[in-house]
């Protein structure tokens, strides 16, 4: 092998971003150079993303079945498709590497027209659609989970197991030690969402903290997620408690508030459920309800099973009862660390070197 050039594509969620910035940390620790195709909705996530280039790709997702959404997306596909096929061409890559979502099916089906070897990334408990069409025409997969639903029977493909890799952020938070917040200490709350999923938490979070006693208020100190339209509301909550809280849209270290949390309130991402573990720490995952294919329920059942996290669905769940549920925790510290100890158990640090490995005996670079 001759070029060292390996060209990755994502969707452009952190979901399928995060591994994929993993995955190019690790490769070009081995010599490699990265170029990343995406779509345009990543400005948030790709600024500080390691590739030598960035390109976006046109791309759509099918969102409906009439047949003039049907032609506008295939459309907008093939012109990614064209645009994808002559980058390559131009790259000449050793590899190409998919991590889900309709962006990555321009750039993974120009490389199989073109012979390079290709593979895929699912990072959910139940295969992706895009993933799912790609599945016969890439050389290997590589999942999350062992059981990974919807993955087709009979692929004349190679199938490993890895894990969902994580950022080097994330990674060097695996050796900070969790704290249990013993009686009467601080006891420090992180709640995050997502874009899709911060609306819920801004209006069920802070109702359910109203309801807890003064004194357990006057412990709590919150570092919550939330969209920008929600800011003020929030916080005029919390200004009204016992309670410290800094809300903020997005947060920059949140690997690092991920690790000082006592417990923390999410979504069920793949990225999120694969941090949560790497890192060690409790959890309630509230999955998003509308996610294709019901990924995060299986994600967060996953890591409950696992005993490290407990999954609450939205449609059940009061700021009543999120009341009962925190203020049991907030007074069973010895409960929170033995789910902390679980999660733990569960997380999977090599991820990102053994999805390295099975690039580089895709190129032939390796054993």
């Amino acid at each position: 092998m001759t070029n060292k050039t390996i060209v990755l594509s994502a969707g452009g969620t952190g979901g399928h971003l995060f591994p994929a910035q993993s995955l190019s940390e690790e490769l070009q620790k081995r010599g490699f150079a990265v170029e990343l195709m995406t779509d345009q909705r990543t400005d948030r996530f790709t600024g500080s993303f390691p590739a030598r280039n960035i390109h976006e790709i046109p791309s759509a997702t099918l969102r409906g079945r009439s047949p003039v959404s049907i032609a506008k997306t295939v459309w907008t596909l093939g012109r990614g498709y064209r645009q994808a096929k002559a980058i390559l061409r131009r790259l000449q890559p050793a590899a190409v590497v998919g991590f889900g979502g309709y962006p990555t099916l321009p750039p993974l089906f120009a490389a199989a027209s073109l012979r390079i070897p290709n593979l895929i990334h699912e990072q959910n408990a139940v295969m992706g659609r895009a993933n799912r069409l790609l599945s016969r025409r890439v050389r290997a997969i590589a999942t999350s989970y062992e059981d990974t639903r919807l993955l087709r029977e009979g692929l004349n493909t190679t199938i490993y197991l890895t894990g969902n890799p994580v950022r080097s952020q994330v990674l060097a938070q695996r050796q900070v030690p969790y704290t249990q917040a013993k009686s009467g200490e601080i006891f420090q709350l992180l709640v995050f969402g997502g874009s899709q999923g911060a609306r819920f938490f801004s209006d069920s979070v802070p109702a359910a903290l109203i309801g807890l006693s003064e004194e357990l208020q006057a412990r709590l100190r919150v570092y919550q997620q939330c969209r920008p339209e929600d800011v003020a509301r929030v916080q005029s909550v919390y200004g009204k408690t016992a309670i410290k809280a800094d809300i903020a849209p997005f947060f920059n270290n949140l690997p690092e508030l991920m690790a000082k949390a006592q417990l923390i309130i999410a979504r069920s991402g793949a990225s999120t459920v694969a941090e949560l573990c790497v890192i060690g720490r409790p959890a309630l995952l509230v999955p998003l309800p509308h996610a294709l294919d019901n990924d995060q329920l299986m994600n967060a059942t996953g890591m409950e099973k696992g005993g490290g996290a407990w999954c609450l669905e939205e449609s059940g769940l009061t700021p009543e009862g999120l009341t009962e549920f925190l203020q049991a925790r907030l007074q069973n510290g010895e409960e929170l660390a033995t789910a902390a100890a679980a999660a733990y158990k569960l997380g999977k640090p090599e991820a990102v070197v053994h999805l390295a490995e099975i690039v580089e005996k895709l190129t032939g670079s390796g054993d």
